[in-house]
């Protein structure tokens, strides 16, 4: 097992759950009928596109002091996935508010514009910041992102040194987007890729439907077999680069750590299985602002424990408990 500890995580797997993909699946089947109440929120971008919020509960009927927690889900995630809906009512008992900035495309409405989201691209978040900066001026924001969220968070807290963002929390990012590419072909992990790779086919498959004079067929993006040929063809030439290579370099964010000025958490564990050790940082790659800690278990976002008949989600528990650490010095 591949391991560059800095931080020991708290986190251990129970002997039932010790697998990697039993970790990473787990979340799927255990949450699934999770069920929250949302008011969503339409948030107007400047180049006429849109992203929705959906907050877990009525921000009207908030204080304006209370804490914002800002979530950004992973690859074609959304509130309804089950890290989503699990810290949505985690920050909901500690009277927090919360919501999650849909990326463009992911909230179950088609986006209007033919680019997207990826893992760098840090517009649409700034202006999601911005827009619960004004809408509450006196109220902590925080920020949390999952997998390609926790990625884009690395990218946009390395670029934004003057955020309002208080403190930030980073799960399971995949900080070198070649290494995790090319783990997603391998073994098992193929599974997650085909999964993933079909809901972005077909949902790119209807924006071609929805665009006029698309600059890709149906037939093509069909053809696709994995991150690297739909990265190379879409997310490159959509948002400006030369190639699928060009954009992972260019937007992983493990080079980036050590420009990160916010307090921030960051959580790995060793055998996550949509990566490889080429994500782990080492102490020369943080700055004194990331506190990094790696587990040896845990899987990808999943970090569950407990007993078959009582799991407990570690991070829904951690994640707010933290958050509160950095409250707490911030008021001193």
């Amino acid at each position: 097992m591949w391991r560059k500890s800095i931080n020991p995580s708290q986190f251990k797997a129970p002997w039932w759950a010790s697998n990697k993909h039993l970790q990473t699946l787990l979340p799927t089947f255990l949450l699934r009928r999770k069920k929250i109440t949302l008011d969503w929120q339409k948030l107007e971008l400047s180049d006429g596109d849109f992203v929705d919020l959906a907050w877990i509960d009525s921000a009207q009927a908030a204080t304006p002091e209370q804490p914002i927690v800002v979530v950004f889900h992973g690859l074609e995630g959304s509130v309804n996935s089950p890290y989503a809906k699990g810290i949505l009512q985690a920050c909901q008992q500690q009277g927090w508010r919360a919501v999650v900035m849909h990326f463009r495309g992911c909230s179950g409405k088609a986006n209007k514009l033919w680019r997207g989201y990826h893992s760098g691209e840090i517009g649409d978040a700034t202006a999601c910041i911005a827009h619960l900066q004004q809408q509450f001026p006196n109220a902590p924001l925080l920020a949390l992102g999952y997998s390609l969220g926790g990625n884009m968070l690395v990218n946009y807290l390395a670029k934004t040194p003057s955020s309002p963002v208080k403190a930030a929390v980073i799960v399971s990012p995949p900080l070198h987007l070649a290494a995790c590419s090319e783990r997603l072909q391998q073994g098992f992990s193929k599974i997650y890729q085909h999964h993933l790779l079909s809901r972005m086919k077909d949902n790119l498959v209807k924006k071609i439907a929805q665009t006029h004079q698309a600059p890709l067929k149906p037939q093509q993006v069909q053809q696709w077999r994995n991150f690297v040929e739909f990265d190379e063809h879409y997310t490159a030439k959509a948002h400006g680069f030369k190639g699928a290579a060009d954009y992972y370099q260019r937007c992983s964010g493990l080079p980036l750590l050590k420009d990160i000025q916010h307090p921030t958490l960051l959580i790995h564990a060793a055998d996550d299985p949509f990566m490889d050790q080429r994500v782990i940082p080492n102490t020369s790659q943080l700055s004194k602002a990331v506190e990094y800690r790696l587990s040896d278990t845990g899987g990808h976002v999943g970090f569950v424990g407990g007993s078959l008949l009582r799991p407990k989600f570690w991070l829904e528990s951690s994640i707010p408990h933290w958050f509160k650490q950095q409250l707490e010095q911030t008021d001193k």
